[in-house]
Order: structure tokens, then sequence, then C-alpha cells
């Protein structure tokens, strides 16, 4: 199996990433913590979430990062695979969804070539 084309994260790319735009890096942070902070959301249910949304954007960092911190904040092994499932759905319910654009063009050409 080759090499993922993802490098792991280390220290050292956490450091240049900051030193080439410290200002955005601070920003996103405090975005970051502010977004998964405890309010109207629990943070286990925060994290849920995010790993679902990690699973459809295909973030490996997203997935590893966001698994980890569901499980520290609570979420068992069950709730984390049942919102794996959930993005699933809603990944294929987006396919499913989007089907009418082909049915509608399929049925714009028929029609075109109808005399």
């Amino acid at each position: 199996m080759p090499e993922s084309v993802y490098p792991p994260s280390s220290p050292d790319l956490a450091r240049k990433r900051r030193e080439l735009a410290p200002d955005i890096q601070a920003a996103f942070h405090a975005f970051s913590e502010l977004v998964f902070a405890e309010g109207a959301l629990a943070v286990k249910t925060k994290q849920l979430i995010a790993v679902a949304a990690a699973q459809i954007t295909q973030c490996p960092y997203c997935i590893k990062g966001h698994t980890i911190a569901a499980t520290k904040h609570g979420a068992t092994p069950q709730e984390i695979m049942e919102a794996i499932w959930v993005a699933a759905e809603m990944r294929a319910g987006g396919a499913y969804a989007h089907s009418v654009i082909s049915l509608a063009t399929m049925n714009a050409e028929q029609q075109r070539h109808e005399p």
C-alpha cells in the first residue's frame, strides 16, 4: 500500500504554519475555541457533529482529532459510529437529491430531440 499523501502532523509543521500567518492562525484558533465551547449544545454533541462533518470533508486530521476529542468528552464508540453513519447517509442523500438534475437534463434533451 502506498504511503499517504498526507504528511503526519508535527510540532514543526504547526510552528511553520503559525510563523507564516500568525494573526490568521491566532484568529482561527480563537474561532475554533469558541465554536467547540460549551453552549446551547454540549461539547460532546459538537464533537460528534465534527466527527460526522470530518467524514464528509474527508479530512484525515479532522477525523482523528475530533474522534479523540469526542471520546475525551464522553462519546461512546457506538455514538461515534452512529454519527459516522449519519454522515454517510447525508453524503449519499446528496447524490440522491441531486439526481433530479440528471433526470431533468435527460427530459430536456429528449424533448429537444423529439420532432
